[in-house]
């Protein structure tokens, strides 16, 4: 089974002179939670450009649903992968939430009982239902950002980037924002983050992409990581905290680097009680 996102030795020069990509090769499949990491500069966001043909290769290629973005307009491609931008503002232009919903849907050949349908479901389900007839402007960052997400998931396209999605939100905005995102991927939806948020992404991706100076560096699952800790020095990254507790309860017996707070307590609490982790 093909991927549904294939990129074979992808390189992208800015003015013909810059070289942001280096002959990227990955493939993503259906239903991948995803995130590209890397310090500014690294070409992540350049990357993530090409799967909805925002960008197009200098030299490789990019084939998104078996079909080559040379040959695609960007409004075709994304219907099947959308993206939203880190700053909501740049997609925001409607005098009302409903109206930015549904702007999207007005190019389309759909019913408008069917229009209604989908815009109502996105308002539910990003929890955003009550703001429907207020300016975009007038919500907090976090309110912005879910009215974005619904703009892009009302198109109902399988693959959903986001661009540093937790810029600018409080701890109970980012804790809203991982809700919404399990659910997108529980349901069955694409999902691929570029973020330097570590903390975030080691609580939600499973796959790991860690670029610097347009190369991949290291591409994984999250438990891969575990055991290649100089990745993210190596990305220009700080290491999440969870593995910097892990390394530092290493001197008291815990012999595996975790992932979660709960992993490391069933491996700790026999070490407290006195027993080797092994019993």
């Amino acid at each position: 089974m093909n991927a549904f996102i294939s990129t074979r030795d992808l390189q992208f020069h800015y003015q013909d002179y810059i070289t942001a990509l280096r002959g990227i090769t990955i493939d993503i499949d259906l239903g991948e939670f995803i995130a590209i990491m890397g310090e500014n500069g690294a070409g992540k966001t350049t990357l993530v450009k090409h799967f909805n043909g925002l960008l197009k290769p200098s030299e490789g290629s990019v084939v998104v649903d078996g079909i080559d973005t040379k040959d695609a307009t960007v409004a075709e491609l994304s219907r099947k992968v959308g993206y939203v931008f880190q700053n909501p503002l740049y997609q925001l232009f409607s005098e009302s939430v409903e109206k930015e919903v549904g702007l999207g849907l007005k190019y389309t050949s759909l019913s408008e009982a069917e229009k209604q349908r989908r815009i109502e479901l996105v308002l539910t389900d990003l929890g955003i239902e009550k703001q429907r007839k207020r300016h975009p402007l007038m919500l907090s960052e976090g309110e912005r950002k879910s009215v974005a997400i619904a703009s892009v998931l009302v198109m109902d396209p399988s693959v959903l980037i986001l661009d540093e999605p937790t810029l600018g939100l409080d701890a109970r905005e980012k804790g809203r924002l991982e809700a919404i995102l399990r659910k997108l991927h529980k349901d069955g939806r694409t999902v691929i983050l570029v973020s330097h948020d570590v903390e975030f992404v080691f609580d939600t991706a499973e796959r790991i992409i860690a670029m610097a100076d347009g190369e991949i560096l290291f591409d994984g699952s999250r438990d891969d990581v575990l055991e290649k800790s100089d990745v993210f020095r190596e990305a220009g990254l700080v290491e999440p905290q969870i593995l910097t507790l892990t390394s530092a309860l290493s001197k008291y017996g815990l012999r595996k680097r975790c992932a979660s707070i709960d992993e490391i307590s069933d491996l700790l609490i026999p070490l407290l009680r006195g027993n080797g982790p092994d019993e």
